[in-house]
């Protein structure tokens, strides 16, 4: 009887996958396939819903070699084109895959359960300059497991003039959570937030040696209602940046380090950017960071927008360089002009709330704001970080920022 189920479920996953392009297909086509073999194929209802996708069914096979993209598609294929609660399962094991099009809108709601490890193919080609694994117009998902998502990005790092993916990337997600999982040595950014919406990312683990480049642990940007909880995060660059177009972001209980720091930022890149609102940061803690908690805008901005309601509150630093900074400056490529005062970005209403340790840098506050838009509405309560230095010579530097400090360090007491 095992025998006979097992055959009828290979039967029905291959009908299900079996008219679906391996490619990125359109929502209607999806939706014309689906009828045919829900009326003629599927089990019923309940065993259609409880019954999971294992890859390995599907041939993906584990031994870290060989390509199992096409398996991993066809179950995500399979569950998305199914009404109810649908499972792709990764089960253990070590599994290659390429690009992966996780797209919808899928007609239930599906889980990705990662217990595995899958390798990111270094045929760079392959990705079309695009990323690993997206998901795409795609609402009510979950991604989860005890699983690892290997970017295998120190094969590829020294590529500088190639486009490099990112390992796992939520475009015009609603209602999404990821939770459990392992993601380490990403191509570029690890978790890639764009324009969505209600995301919870919690109890991650990200990893990173401190000097890999562009290897952010999470970005997110034109997103709302995003929150990021209760993870390890240690990469070679920021551990989270929250961009342009970005609100309703909550970001609590992350160890960082290394890398550099929790930030909002770069803001006044590029044209058209909005604006950055109500975003905290609380009950981090931040180690051997290049920054801490930072905020900053290129030199030459091409797109004025604000940046308001800014909280960085409960922070430990240890041995952090620049534990706060404001940075209306920053340039790193050295390519800004030499004007003065370009800088159109609008900082406003920011509190630094007890935020203690000690800092790698005299410069345990930094506040340089535009010449032409000066930093207002600025609050340091409670902001104790010394100098860890033989000197002792805990120090503040501070230019265009007005606002008040209450209870810091005299030395930081800048405002």
């Amino acid at each position: 009887m095992a025998m006979m189920d097992n055959f009828i479920r290979v039967f029905f996953i291959l009908t299900v996958v079996s008219g679906a392009a391996y490619a990125k297909k359109p929502a209607a086509a999806a939706k014309e396939s689906t009828p045919a073999y829900d009326a003629a194929a599927a089990p019923g209802p309940g065993a259609a819903a409880t019954h999971p996708f294992d890859i390995t069914e599907l041939g993906a096979v584990s031994d870290g070699k060989t390509d199992s993209t096409k398996a991993v598609q066809d179950a995500w294929d399979a569950a998305c084109a199914l009404e109810g609660e649908q499972k792709v399962v990764i089960p253990t094991g070590t599994f290659l895959t390429g690009p992966l099009n996780f797209s919808g809108p899928c007609k239930g709601y599906v889980t990705v359960q990662i217990d595995g490890t899958l390798l990111g193919s270094n045929d760079i080609p392959k990705y079309n300059q695009g990323s690993w694994m997206v998901i795409l117009h795609v609402d009510n998902i979950v991604v989860n497991g005890s699983g690892t998502l290997d970017g295998q990005g120190p094969l590829v790092w020294k590529d500088e003039c190639k486009v490099l993916p990112n390992s796992l990337v939520l475009d015009f997600v609603n209602n999404g959570t990821v939770s459990g999982i392992k993601l380490v040595n990403s191509k570029f950014f690890h978790i890639n937030v764009y324009k969505s919406k209600d995301v919870t990312i919690k109890n991650v683990a990200i990893t990173a040696v401190a000097d890999s480049p562009n290897t952010d642990g999470i970005h997110i940007g034109d997103s709302s209602e995003i929150s990021v909880a209760d993870s390890t995060i240690g990469t070679g660059d920021d551990c989270i940046s929250v961009g342009p177009g970005s609100e309703k972001v909550n970001i609590q209980g992350v160890t960082c380090g290394p890398g550099q720091g929790i930030s909002i930022g770069c803001l006044g890149r590029f044209k058209d950017e909005k604006d950055v609102t109500d975003v905290t940061v609380r009950n981090c803690v931040l180690r051997n960071t290049t920054n801490g908690v930072r905020i900053k805008s290129y030199e030459d901005v091409l797109s004025p927008i604000t940046a308001s309601k800014l909280t960085f509150e409960n922070i430990r630093m240890e041995d952090v360089a620049n534990p706060v900074i404001v940075d209306q400056k920053y340039c790193p490529e050295k390519t800004c002009s030499d004007k003065k005062g370009n800088n159109t970005v609008t900082i406003k209403d920011i509190v630094f709330r007890n935020i203690t340790g000690t800092s790698s840098t005299p410069e345990a506050v930094s506040l340089l704001c535009s010449d032409q838009l000066p930093c207002s509405g600025m609050e340091l309560l409670d902001v104790n970080v010394e100098y860890a230095g033989r000197d002792n010579k805990t120090m503040a530097v501070c230019t265009n920022a007005k606002g008040y400090s209450k209870g810091s360090l005299a030395a930081l007491a800048c405002l």
